[in-house]
C-alpha cells in the first residue's frame, strides 16, 4: 500500500469501536442524576463529554468516559460550605440506585462507576457564567476547583480547521505510540504537546496522509528536543497538565525508528518498521503468512504469540520498570540493563531473575509476563512461546540462557480489566 493507504488504514485500525457501548451508559446516568436532582428523564440535558473521548481524540481500547455533571445552581447554597464529600456521595448514591450491582464510589473528585468492560468518572459542576465549572475536591478537608475544558475542546476544533484535520489524527496516532511502548503520558498531555507542534510549524498546514510518515517524525522530532518540565499549559484553557514520566528519551527512539522507516519507503517489509513504532495497528500486506515462522534453513515453527491488546483494553497511563538479574555459580551476579549499557555479552548456561523495579500503578493491579523467543534456533527447536501468563504472586520471573537469539520478556499491569503500564527488555543471548 501507499503511505496514504496505509495511514489510513492504520486509523481507521484505531478508531474507538465502543461508542454505542459509551453512549448507552452515559445516557443512562445522565438519566438517574436528572431524575435525582431535576426530577425530569433526559438522557442528554445538563451533562458534558470531557477528556480524550470529549475532545475526540480518543482510540480503541479507551477504558473510561470523563463526564461532567451540571448541577442546578438552586443547589449551590446546600453544599457550597464544606459539603464537597457531601455531593460526591449524593451522586454516588443516584447511580448505584440505577446500577445496585456495579461497583460506584467516589474517588477523591470523582464517583468511579466500574462496569466490567468500562469505566466512566463522574464529576459532578457548577457551571460559571464565563463558561468555567466549579467541581468538588475532598483532599485536605475539602475545596472547590476549576475547570475549562470548553477552552479546551474550542482550541482542538479551531486547529482542526486551520490545520487540515491533521491534529485530532496526529494525537491519536501518538496514544499507539504511547500505549506501545508504555509512555506514561495523560491524554490533555499528548493533546496539547500535538497541538504546540503543529501550531509551532506550517508544513501540514495543508498535506494530508500521504505526508504522515514525515509529520509523525517530525512530532517526535519535536518531542525528543523539548526541555524537561514538570508541567505544561493545557491547550485552550492553559491550566497545568502535569508529566508524569520524562518522555524524551522514548520520543528519541521513536523519531529513530521513522527515519529507519521512511529510508525503507517502497520497499518489502517497511510495515514491519512502522509497526515498530506503532504496534500491530499498523497495517501489513495480506500476502503475509499470518500463523508460522520460516527460519533460513526452511524450518517452520508454530506462532505460539499472544498480543496483549487481543486479551484487554490498553491504556497506558503509568509508569512500569523491569531489569533482570543475570547470575551463575561462581561469578558475581550483575543487571541485564548494566551489561547491555556497558556491552558485556550475555552467554549461555546463566540465570535470569526479571523482576519489577519501579511500579506506580495503584493497588488492586494484577501483573502478567511474556517470554518470546526469537532467532533461528527458537524456529528450529519449535519453542517460539510468547504465551501471556498471570503472575504466580512473586512478582519475578525465572528463566535461563538456553540458547541464541534476541529474545523479548514483558511485563503489563491490568487495573480493572485494562493495561494500564507496561514495559519490555531484549535479552540478547550470544554463544
Amino acid at each position: 500500500m501507499s503511505i496514504s493507504d496505509s495511514f489510513k488504514s492504520f486509523l481507521s485500525n484505531i478508531a474507538v469501536n465502543n461508542h454505542e457501548t459509551i453512549e448507552l451508559r452515559y445516557g443512562e446516568i445522565t438519566c438517574a442524576l436528572n431524575q435525582e436532582f431535576r426530577a425530569t428523564q433526559s438522557k442528554t440535558a445538563n451533562t458534558l463529554q470531557v477528556g480524550s473521548y470529549g475532545r475526540w481524540t480518543a482510540i480503541k481500547g479507551i477504558s473510561d468516559l470523563d463526564m461532567l455533571y451540571i448541577m442546578p445552581v438552586s443547589a449551590w447554597n446546600t453544599y457550597k460550605d464544606g459539603g464537597q464529600y457531601k455531593l460526591l456521595s449524593k451522586v454516588c448514591e443516584a447511580i448505584k440506585a440505577r446500577y445496585p450491582k456495579t461497583d460506584v464510589h467516589v474517588d477523591g473528585l470523582v464517583v468511579r462507576v466500574l462496569y466490567a468492560d468500562f469505566h466512566i468518572e463522574v464529576q459532578p459542576v457548577f457551571e460559571e457564567s464565563d463558561g468555567s465549572f466549579t467541581y468538588p475536591h475532598t483532599a485536605n478537608g475539602g475545596s472547590w476547583k476549576t475547570t475549562k475544558p470548553r477552552l479546551e475542546m474550542k482550541a482542538m476544533t479551531e486547529s482542526e480547521q486551520q490545520k487540515n484535520r491533521n491534529l485530532r489524527r496526529l494525537c491519536k496516532m501518538a496514544r499507539a505510540w504511547k500505549n506501545k511502548h508504555g509512555v506514561a503520558m495523560g491524554g490533555l498531555l499528548i493533546d496539547t504537546l500535538a497541538h504546540n507542534f503543529l501550531k509551532a510549524t506550517s508544513t501540514y498546514d495543508e498535506t494530508s496522509y500521504a505526508a504522515y510518515d514525515e509529520m509523525v517524525r517530525d512530532f517526535f522530532a519535536f518531542l525528543k528536543d523539548e526541555p524537561e518540565k514538570d508541567y505544561y499549559a493545557a491547550l485552550g484553557s492553559g491550566q497545568r497538565v502535569k508529566v508524569k514520566k520524562k518522555f524524551q528519551a522514548k520520543a528519541k527512539k521513536a523519531f529513530e525508528l521513522c527515519e529507519t522507516a521512511i529510508a525503507a519507503r517502497g520497499q518489502a517489509g517497511a510495515h514491519k518498521k512502522w509497526r515498530k513504532v506503532f504496534g500491530r495497528a499498523y497495517p501489513a500486506p495480506n500476502t503475509e503468512i499470518a500463523k508460522a515462522f520460516k527460519s533460513e534453513g526452511g524450518h517452520f515453527a508454530r506462532d505460539t504469540e499472544q498480543f496483549i491488546e487481543d486479551l484487554f483494553p490498553v491504556d497506558i497511563r503509568y509508569d512500569l520498570r523491569i531489569d533482570c538479574e543475570v547470575s551463575q555459580k561462581g561469578f558475581r551476579t550483575i543487571r541485564l540493563l548494566e551489561m547491555l549499557a556497558k556491552r558485556f555479552p550475555l552467554l549461555v548456561s546463566k540465570d535470569l531473575t526479571f523482576e519489577i523495579v519501579r511500579n506506580d500503578v495503584p493497588d488492586g493491579h494484577i501483573i502478567y509476563w511474556k517470554v518470546l523467543n526469537r532467532g533461528p534456533e527458537a524456529i528450529r527447536k519449535d519453542i517460539v512461546r510468547g504465551q501471556i501468563v498471570p503472575d504466580t504472586g512473586q512478582r519475578q520471573r525465572s528463566e535461563t540462557t538456553s540458547f541464541r537469539g534476541d529474545h523479548v520478556v514483558e511485563c503489563y499491569a491490568v487495573l480493572n480489566g485494562v493495561v494500564v503500564a507496561t514495559d519490555r527488555i531484549h535479552v540478547p543471548i550470544e554463544t
